[in-house]
């Protein structure tokens, strides 16, 4: 289960909290409750919603200190060297234009466009994760998507 879902995890968990070695540890903690309690755990229909939604909340208790700075989702994606050769100078470009709109959408948009385009999450799963009703995550993705358009 780690090493299935620990890169995107982390991934996001960067994105949330913007501290490394905070993720690091609520991830180490998370995979090390999962371990201890294995045998309690009852049945999931998404593991990936389960770690998500368990990430998020650790996150949240470990920063408590840091509220201001707790969903800074700057979407900063590095791609790789090997990327960087494969994608056309055209499409980089529609890629940083893409991720410097994307700056420009409230923490909570952001969050909720990640989720469902990016982690591909359905819109009852990404309700659970944001703690908001799924008419207000469906809100949430149709504004932000208009003000890209708008933006782009």
């Amino acid at each position: 289960m780690y090493r299935r879902f620990a890169a995107v995890l982390y991934n996001y968990g960067c994105h949330l909290a913007g501290d490394a070695a905070q993720v690091q540890d609520a991830m180490q903690d998370l995979f090390a409750d999962l371990w201890r309690t294995r045998h309690n755990l009852s049945a999931t229909t998404s593991v990936k919603y389960y770690l998500f939604r368990s990430l998020r909340r650790r996150l949240h208790r470990l920063s408590d200190a840091k509220a201001a700075q707790i969903l800074d989702l700057s979407l900063q994606e590095v791609a790789s060297a090997e990327d960087m050769h494969i994608m056309s100078e055209e499409d980089l470009l529609q890629q940083l234009r893409l991720q410097k709109a994307m700056r420009q959408l409230p923490v909570r948009q952001q969050e909720a466009i990640r989720l469902r385009f990016y982690d591909n999450f359905s819109w009852e799963e990404i309700s659970g994760i944001m703690g908001v009703n799924e008419q207000s995550v469906r809100n949430l993705v149709q504004r932000a998507v208009v003000k890209l358009r708008e933006l782009l």
